[in-house]
């Protein structure tokens, strides 16, 4: 477990020391909730509004899918992490020391997902400030759902970026894949109110489940699936995604 925990270490370091990195992760989902949510908060004041989304108000219920997608975000990034780690060397290190390549990249994805939980409760804590409607109490079981798709989306990084050299195709593939999955979470509108295809489409994108367990425990909108349904889901494409990850890893040679 020695590999696995300084592994940890190493991302956790790497993550405090550079400031820059916290700043500019931090600022885009904080002008999502600014411009985007209040904005439209004002274009949903009308009687019956609140019924479209729960029985809540329209910045109540995109906090959850925020916090989710900031996690979501910051934990695809590892893959960015380990290309660069490609290209200074220090895959190749890891690779011809005697530890175990299983902890070794183990480490790496937690390391990464515990980053993004971080930085998904500074979201959330500033989000405590901008409306008084959501439930203390749902903050624990959140943190929770935001570890595991943390796991999950990290390892689906990890697995992506092993088979990849180059930075910048890493980004476009990360754009191709963030994008939809984001607009298809429910994150902004409710699933139920998408064209039927795109419920469809939604029911197999994993942030989907993170949103909708999030917005029940924050906000106290009835969940989409059930939330037995949204942690099984969660835990499922963790093992699945960190699994391949160590597969991929393991086959991984020095170049």
């Amino acid at each position: 477990m020695r590999v696995f925990s300084t592994m940890i270490y190493r991302e956790m370091k790497r993550f405090i020391r550079s400031k820059a990195r916290v700043i500019g992760s931090l600022i885009n989902p904080i002008i999502w909730l600014v411009l985007f949510g209040k904005g439209w908060s004002g274009a949903f004041n009308f009687p019956g509004a609140s019924m479209i989304f729960g029985g809540v108000d329209y910045m109540t219920y995109l906090v959850p899918g925020i916090v989710a997608m900031t996690v979501f975000n910051m934990s695809f990034i590892q893959g960015i992490t380990i290309i660069w780690d490609k290209q200074f060397g220090f895959i190749k290190e890891i690779l011809v020391a005697p530890a175990s390549r299983e902890e070794a990249i183990l480490g790496r994805i937690t390391g990464g997902a515990i980053t993004a939980m971080i930085q998904g409760v500074i979201i959330l804590a500033l989000s405590f400030f901008m409306t008084s409607s959501l439930k203390l109490s749902g903050v624990i079981p959140t943190l929770g759902l935001s570890f595991i798709v943390g796991l999950a989306v990290a390892g689906m990084g990890v697995a992506i970026a092993m088979k990849m050299s180059s930075m910048e195709g890493f980004q476009m593939i990360m754009t191709m894949i963030m994008l939809p999955m984001t607009f298809l979470s429910g994150a902004f509108y409710p699933v139920k109110t998408m064209p039927e295809w795109m419920q469809w489409l939604a029911k197999v994108n994993p942030l989907t489940y993170a949103v909708d367990g999030s917005r029940y425990y924050l906000s106290g909108v009835a969940s989409t699936f059930s939330l037995t349904t949204d942690w099984l889901v969660l835990s499922g494409l963790a093992i699945l995604f960190m699994g391949i990850a160590v597969i991929e890893f393991r086959k991984a040679t020095i170049d």
